[in-house]
């Protein structure tokens, strides 16, 4: 039993989601797709102002489908593949255009093998940042609240939800997990295999489990995150291969009954030449509470600290319905309070129905 229950533990680690849905990953071989269909609706002061300027309300979309083919016990290939709708997340509400765009978020070969002692993941291709804790919940029907934590997004945030291509080695032994990533760019800034200005870049973590349901982690990164066409890489700036990013991180999880918590605190520091060096705080926490089987309820507190744009306060909460297992509609709402303006407030609230599918195949 403990062996199947690594084995499940390192594919979920692999797709980024709840390793309950890869039943068919016991056999042989095989072929499983899992998929998660989120409908949106927004409403929010930021869509009205500047310089977007639009609607108080947008309806949005995003898909995200997990392909895994199993080729016998020890070798597989995952990829989680996205599409959706701009704006979607609440980044993207104070800023230009409309549209609709897909991103490969992992396609990656993967090697494993688990025992009674431990287990080996070893993966190259298309990775998530092993950077923090948050991308094991970025899908929306594992994401208890509708936006992500302060830290993550898709651009100009220190850690971004993009794929960087790499290979990585994570492993298990008793009570402890790691893993090690080198990877062709940043988190900060993942850059396409075609793209200039690729610099190799060191991230990774660890984690002790207390007991059972109480984990403790730290992570790290280090390594060039510029590109000449990055909003922020000024005329007469040092070559970006000089400037070399480095974040620090520690993460904590904590599950008990019908409760869970996480949170995560950070730090960023984005070297420049021509400009002040930029330094960011980030940190957040929250709590997840089910009420029965089919309601829960969840908040978020969170806050960054910049040496350029000064101090920001969020705080989210959201409460889901469950009409069956594949479906649930999540409510949320949330206030972002800046510092530098008192009084100046964003509000957003937000209505998901989400849909998620499974379908395998498998021989031994």
């Amino acid at each position: 039993m403990k062996k199947i229950w690594h084995s499940c533990l390192l594919m979920g680690l692999v797709c980024g989601a709840n390793p309950r849905g890869l039943i068919a990953q016991e056999a042989a071989a095989g072929v499983d797709l899992r998929a998660t269909i989120t409908g949106q609706t927004i409403a929010s002061n930021e869509l009205t102002e500047k310089p977007r300027s639009g609607s108080p309300m947008i309806a949005g979309f995003r898909s995200v489908f997990y392909p895994t083919i199993k080729m016998n016990d020890h070798w597989f290939i995952t990829g989680a593949y996205q599409f959706s709708t701009r704006p979607y997340l609440y980044e993207e509400l104070s800023t230009t255009g409309y549209g609709a765009k897909g991103n490969i978020l992992q396609a990656s070969l993967n090697y494993s093998r688990v025992s009674q002692k431990g287990s080996l993941l070893m993966r190259a291709g298309e990775l998530s940042t092993a950077f923090g804790s948050f991308m094991l919940h970025y899908d929306d029907a594992e994401n208890a609240l509708v936006d992500l934590p302060t830290g993550y997004g898709y651009y100009y945030a220190p850690i971004s939800t993009l794929a960087v291509a790499g290979a990585q080695i994570d492993a298990t032994r008793g009570k402890w997990d790691g893993r090690a990533q080198f990877a062709n760019s940043s988190p900060a800034n993942p850059r396409s295999v075609f793209a200039k200005d690729q610099y190799g870049n060191w991230a990774g973590g660890f984690g002790y489990t207390l007991r059972q349901g109480f984990r403790v982690g730290a992570s790290g990164y280090r390594g060039p995150y510029l590109d000449r066409k990055y909003a922020y890489f000024f005329p007469g700036e040092a070559k970006p291969s000089s400037l070399k990013a480095h974040a620090l991180g520690i993460d904590v999880g904590w599950s008990h009954g019908h409760s869970s918590a996480q949170g995560e605190l950070q730090r960023f520091v984005m070297p420049y030449k021509l400009i002040p060096t930029f330094r960011e705080k980030a940190g957040y926490g929250e709590f997840k509470q089910v009420l029965s089987p089919r309601w829960y309820v969840a908040g978020r507190a969170g806050f960054t600290s910049t040496s350029a744009t000064g101090k920001e306060q969020t705080y989210e909460m959201s409460t889901a319905f469950r009409p069956d297992r594949q479906q649930s509609i999540k409510v949320g709402y949330q206030v972002l309070h800046y510092s530098a303006s008192p009084g100046s407030n964003d509000q957003t609230l937000a209505i998901q129905f989400i849909t998620t599918f499974h379908v395998s195949a498998a021989h031994d």
